[in-house]
């Protein structure tokens, strides 16, 4: 089982043609993600090689659905031009946008979240690194190489930390990594990963990552408390940040005692998420509630409060 994306799910990449397009299309493919095509209007019936497979651009979204049955769109187009490519993703019906684009003005993430919300399309991000189903698909720009399929499903406001837990517990391995991006506004939140990973029978254990800003964190525990049955660890990043100061992401702002990482761990800790210090330390907690010896994994790879991860996304 998967959450959001599975093997059969089938990809165009809209600004595959651009740099960072190009390379991160190649390393979906390389991941066995099936890319049908990429979307760019003034290419249009041009042909992109990527050595073992050619992929075909389309002048828009529709044409491209239409063409491949695509299901899903990842997004890698200059910020100015983002809300234009998800909503005319959503308008054409398509059931999955992943925004990796970061720098999206907060009133274009409002109105597209809110215009694919009526259509009826999941958004995933903005400011994400995306998400990954092992073996599966990869839709963005997780590294597919630092982890397998197991049995932990994992959502994360940071993509540096999502890295670090998946490689962490590389060999307990994932269902599926969803990184839900760190700005004030987000198409998919952490209750939307809990309730999906609550209801897929092979995820047994879900890992939180959180940071500090907003609610996001207290709003999940809250939900937690009446809907989540599975185990969950928790992990806020930002313990050590200066209070009333922007650290990277668009929504890490604390004022007072609000959307501090204190606040949410105890929060998350009243309704019985265990909440790691540093990641090292949420994953030796996800090892013992999995009954797992850290000794026989090979897994431990400490490393200092990340709490700096934050200012890095």
């Amino acid at each position: 089982m998967a959450v959001f994306l599975t093997k059969e799910s089938r990809v165009l990449v809209q600004g595959m043609t651009g740099g960072e397009g190009m390379k991160h299309t190649r390393r979906m493919l390389a991941a066995g993600t099936n890319v049908v095509g990429g979307v760019n209007p003034r290419k249009a019936g041009r042909t992109v090689d990527f050595g073992d497979r050619a992929v075909p651009v389309f002048g828009s979204v529709a044409d491209g659905m239409r063409s491949t049955g695509a299901d899903v769109t990842v997004v890698f187009v200059p910020p100015a031009f983002a809300k234009a490519a998800v909503v005319e993703a959503a308008g054409a019906g398509i059931g999955l946008v992943v925004v990796i684009t970061e720098g999206i003005p907060v009133h274009d993430s409002v109105a597209f979240t809110a215009y694919a919300k009526k259509k009826g399309t999941r958004i995933v991000g903005p400011n994400c690194p995306g998400l990954i189903t092992p073996g599966q698909s990869n839709a963005g720009i997780i590294p597919a190489d630092i982890t397998k399929p197991g049995r932990i499903g994992l959502v994360s406001k940071s993509g540096t930390l999502t890295y670090q837990l998946m490689y962490e517990l590389r060999d307990i391995g994932f269902s599926t990594c969803v990184g839900i991006g760190g700005d004030p506004v987000v198409g998919t939140t952490h209750i939307d990963c809990l309730a999906a990973f609550q209801d897929d029978p092979d995820t047994e254990l879900i890992v939180l990552i959180g940071e500090i800003g907003g609610d996001a964190e207290e709003r999940a525990a809250a939900y937690i408390r009446e809907h989540v049955t599975k185990p969950v660890v928790g992990y806020i990043a930002g313990f050590t940040a200066p209070e009333g100061r922007t650290m990277g992401h668009a929504g890490a702002i604390v004022s007072g005692s609000s959307g501090t990482a204190q606040a949410k761990k105890e929060a998350l800790e009243a309704v019985g998420v265990k909440v790691g210090t540093t990641p090292t330390d949420t994953a030796r907690l996800v090892l013992a509630l999995l009954d797992v010896d850290r000794d026989t994994t090979g897994a431990d790879h400490d490393t200092a409060d990340a709490d700096r991860d934050t200012a890095r996304g």
